[in-house]
This record gives structure tokens, sequence and C-alpha cells, in this order.
């Protein structure tokens, strides 16, 4: 059959996928200059596809132009076309960065970060999802029964990530029915983010080519068990050298690190728009669940919304400190990894700037939001986010997803599931 190698250019947007255009190979080097077009209204395509509501109209043109450091190409040897993408820029037609790029507002944060710190962050987000070439057994959870029976998928999965450049972690069987959880090597912020949205990206072409799917949605069946994203993450200084740990301060945390985590709880009211943004994320927040239902930081806690994370086999004091990191648990795959980690480093760079304090250890904690309107209503409200993503970027996010609510309004959860399950 004759063939001519496509390449596609995307962007994971506001509804947490990847959407763009192709061109032939070809016509990379022009490529490179010129992206592909893109027109504002784009940005307000909701999980479903249809745009309900947009603030930018039929007008304007914009440009997604491929990031060289963002380029995947994994040829799976089977005889299907190569998984060849890039992940991208949006920019004006002038070339200067449009303001509601979902990866030029997480370059906003790291800016912020540096400006209130001078340190940086690293992180690795840890991916659940059900995998539906798996077999449902009792008795299924962790175990090398469920292991064995998803056949070639995990090697395949592992594979693509290595031959894409990805250093992967682990592979396993995780809690719930048919679900499997896959991590990766930290990286600074951007690439982090990247590697979150390639590594969704190669889980779902290894199982389509095995004739499966690999569901993220948070809540794929009203009566099971969620698919989180939990973002492992630590601070560096401009050398390289870990700024997390300090056995003497709270939790174990440094001055830097307490401050964050400070400003990740006192703005999670409102960033859990951002990082758990589809109704059926709080239907995975709820007791019982293995996730966060409180505002709260523990040590070594999986119910926790900010877990301080044990070190394993460390003996010496930089041992720790280089592996020591906090993990956010508010957060799925609904969400697009630029927002979800954008949202953590500016709520952190905040508490920084703010020398804001952890609150008291015997107080109760506040709930998070109970449902998607309540989280947006509390960004909305929020002064910080405003400035975060600016007048235009905010109103388009919050139209956006009030649009896909009202899209599904009324729906009962097991239907609300499955209309999500169908998506992500």
């Amino acid at each position: 059959m004759l063939r001519e190698e496509l390449i596609f250019v995307g962007t994971c947007d506001i509804a947490g996928h990847v959407r763009g255009k192709g061109f032939p190979a070809s016509e990379l080097p022009s490529r490179r200059k010129k992206g592909i077009g893109w027109t504002h209204s784009n940005l307000m395509q909701t999980a479903f596809g249809p745009i309900y509501d947009t603030p930018f109209g039929t007008g304007g043109d914009l440009m997604i132009v491929p990031d060289p450091s963002a380029e995947l190409r994994v040829d799976f040897a089977d005889g299907s076309a190569p998984e060849h993408f890039f992940l991208g820029n949006i920019e004006n037609t002038d070339g200067s960065p449009w303001e509601c790029c979902p990866r030029e507002f997480l370059r906003r944060a790291v800016h912020a970060l540096k400006e209130a710190s001078g340190l940086e962050l690293i992180a690795s987000f840890e991916h659940e999802f059900v995998y539906t070439g798996n077999e449902e057994r009792p008795g299924d959870a962790y175990s090398l029964g469920a292991f064995r029976r998803q056949g070639v998928f995990g090697e395949s999965l592992v594979a693509a990530l290595r031959a894409g450049g990805i250093e992967p972690d682990s592979f396993l069987p995780e809690y719930g029915p048919r679900q499997f959880e896959v991590t990766v090597k930290p990286e600074p912020a951007l690439k982090a983010a990247d590697q979150a949205v390639i590594t969704r990206e190669m889980a779902r072409a290894a199982a389509f080519r095995l004739g499966h799917r690999a569901i993220f949605s948070p809540m794929p069946v009203a009566d099971g068990v969620g698919n989180g994203v939990h973002i492992h993450f630590s601070l560096r200084d401009a050398s390289g050298a870990p700024q997390t740990y300090d056995p003497a301060g709270p939790l174990g945390l440094s001055q830097a690190a307490t401050q964050f985590a400070a400003g990740v709880l006192a703005h999670l009211p409102a960033i859990a728009a951002i990082t758990a943004p589809s109704p059926v994320s709080y239907l995975r927040l709820t007791p019982n669940r293995w996730a966060p239902t409180a505002i709260d930081i523990v040590k070594q806690d999986r119910g926790a919304a900010l877990r301080v994370c044990p070190v394993f086999a460390a003996s010496k004091k930089k041992d720790i400190a280089k592996a020591f990191n906090l993990e956010f648990r508010v957060c799925d795959a609904s969400a697009s990894p630029y927002l979800a980690l954008g949202a953590l480093i500016f709520a952190g760079a905040d508490g920084i700037a703010r020398k804001l304090v952890l609150p008291e250890p015997e107080g109760a904690a506040q709930p998070l939001p109970r449902s998607l309107s309540q989280a947006l209503d509390g960004m909305a409200k929020s002064e910080a986010v405003a400035s975060w993503f600016g007048p235009t970027f905010l109103e388009a996010y919050l139209r956006h997803k009030r649009s896909e609510l009202a899209h599904v309004a009324g729906l009962e959860p097991p239907e609300l599931c499955a209309r999500y399950a169908e998506i992500y």
C-alpha cells in the first residue's frame, strides 16, 4: 500500500484532550516556524466535542507551533502508522504567545515560583486508568494474575515510552477492576507536563493497537473505584540541589516547601476547578474511594489532599533529601496537565511570597468542594486565580466548564459516568 508519513501538531486543551492538525512529514521544516492554523474558539471545544459557548465568536487566527523539545515518534512495528506528533505552543500570528495557551500558563507559573523563591519544581504524574483488554475478576487488586492477563499491553506501553525518550518508572495492576497505573521519571515542570500528555496518549495508542481502550475517566462506573492523577513534586535550587526536606521542619518539610504546601491548601477551594475539572471528578472525591475529601496535608496518608511521601532505604540525609517529595492527589485526567500543574505552582509560589503557614494539625480540615459547580464558584471569586489567568483566559475557562455542566445537567450518576468513560 502506498503511504506517506503524516505528523500531528496539537495542544492539550481545557478539556484535557489533545487537539490540532496533521500535515505531510515533508513539510516539517516550514511548519517548525509557521505551525498550523488555529482559531480562538477552538479552545472552547468541550470534552464532548461541540462548542456550547464561546467569548471569541468565529473570528481570529492563531498558530499552534511545534516545540522541538516535545516531539514524539514511535513506530510500534506492527504495520500501523507511527505515532508522530509534536506538542506545541498556541501563538498569535506575529509569533507572540497567546494569552490562553495552556503551555504558556505553565511557563508563567514556573516564572512566578522563580521570582518568589529562586526555586524550580520537578514533577512526575502518576496515572491510573482502566485497560479494557483485561478480564474483570474478583480479588485482582495488585495481583500477579491481573498483571499476567494484561498480556503484552504493559510491555508495549513501556517500550513506547522509552522509544519516545521518556524513562518509565513503574507499571502495575491497581486496586480497581481492570485498573492499572503507570509512572515515569520526574522532570522539570514543562517537560513533566509534556510527559504526562504523552504517557496518556501512548497508553491509548498501545491499547488501540491491541483492539482495546485505556480509559482515564475519573469515574468509569458510578459504584466503582476512580482513576486519579497524582502529581509528585519537589523543589530544587538553581544548582539542582534538593530544597524540600528539613528533618527539623513540620512533617519534615523545609521552610520553602512548608510555605508552598500552605499556598496549595489555601487556594484549593479555587484550583480544584482546574485540577478536578469534570462533574464526575467529584464522584471520585468522596469517602471510601482512596481519594481526598478534605483540604489537608498528612504524612504518608493516601486519603490526604497533600501527602508527604515516604523515603525508602535511604539512610543518609543527602539521599533522603534527594528522594523526598510531596504528592498532590486532587487531580484526574479530565484536567490538562499544563493547567493542573500550573495552578499547583502558582498556588505554591503565592504561599512562598506571602510566607503562609500550614493549618494547625489538630483543627478540623475544610472539606473540598463537593461539585464542579461549587469549585467553579470558588475559582470565579478568587482574585489570585484571576491574576494567574488574566481576564480573557479566566472568562473562557469558566464559560467552557459551565457550558459542559449545563450539557450534562440532569444525568444520573451511572449515565454521567458512562458518558465520560466514552470520551476519556
